[in-house]
């Protein structure tokens, strides 16, 4: 495991805060089953994330989900290389027919599953660029990054959410972006991006307080992943320092070892991948 990763977590409690060392926030063996869920696997993070869970000796069955037609040639080579293991489906995060076969199919999983990452996000494509300025922001451009990076992650919440039972542990974990911390927002710019960051982020605040009695043995996180060595930020990659440049194995590795230590007492945290908290 990398060392870097802190063994100390923020852990929350009404009208309190503390610090605790030593999480381990592990599912209870007598109602762990092994099932994982990455969304958006076909690269990147997503992918990585995948090809460590498919190699851990606890995962019994691994969904990983890729846009319809589209599943690259590394995530059907993972499959080849873990048979009966791990389990490719197709999914649009932004279309509702899809959002409700996610449903159905997790739904007919039993016992639910242990642990559930949201990879899927939008930075750049074509003519849609972060802004530097006011007078970039488009409303079209806008309600895309909205609808990619808020929206879809708790819609497929809901999905996954649906059929479990309600005293289940499990853990759901989007990737968030340390830009979408309102506390850290020193250099402006990225208006659409930042904001639509801040608006997962609280989604998925406002998500734990309701699990706290729908499901309340339920984790649910935001991660920032560092900066990683991926298509979203290849475009910005000129001016990084190298040695802050992550690849999303090294990435991965983190934040699964932080998805090993948290549990129950630490959502609706916002967390780096070193295992420090994030200022909303």
């Amino acid at each position: 495991m990398d060392s870097q990763v802190r063994t100390t977590l923020v852990v929350s409690s009404p009208g309190s805060s503390m610090t605790r060392p030593g999480v381990t926030g592990n599912t209870p063996q007598d109602q762990s089953n092994g099932v994982c869920l990455v969304v958006g696997a076909n690269r990147g993070i997503g992918l990585a994330l995948a090809n460590a869970l498919a190699r851990k000796d606890s995962t019994t069955r691994l969904v990983v989900t890729h846009r319809p037609q589209r599943k690259s040639d590394e995530l059907a080579q993972l499959e080849r290389n873990h048979p009966g293991v791990v389990e490719p489906l197709a999914l649009d995060v932004t279309q509702r027919d899809s959002l409700a076969q996610l449903e159905s199919f997790m739904g007919g999983i039993e016992g639910g599953f242990d642990l559930a990452i949201h990879t899927v996000g939008l930075l750049h494509a074509g003519a849609l660029q972060p802004e530097k300025s006011l007078a970039e922001c488009q409303p079209e451009n806008l309600a895309r990054l909205f609808e990619i990076n808020a929206i879809a992650p708790l819609m497929v919440s809901r999905a996954l959410l649906a059929n479990l039972e309600r005293k289940r542990p499990f853990k759901f974990a989007t990737l968030s972006a340390m830009v979408g911390s309102i506390g850290d927002n020193r250099r402006g710019g990225w208006y659409g991006y930042r904001a639509s960051k801040a608006a997962l982020n609280q989604f998925l605040r406002t998500l734990s307080r309701e699990c706290r009695w729908r499901f309340p043995r339920a984790t649910i996180v935001a991660l920032h992943p560092g900066t990683t060595d991926t298509a979203l930020s290849k475009p910005f990659q000129k001016n990084i320092d190298r040695q802050r440049l992550y690849t999303p194995g090294r990435t991965a590795e983190r934040l699964l070892r932080v998805l090993d230590l948290v549990d129950e007492r630490n959502s609706g945290q916002f967390i780096n991948w070193n295992g420090e908290p994030i200022p909303w």
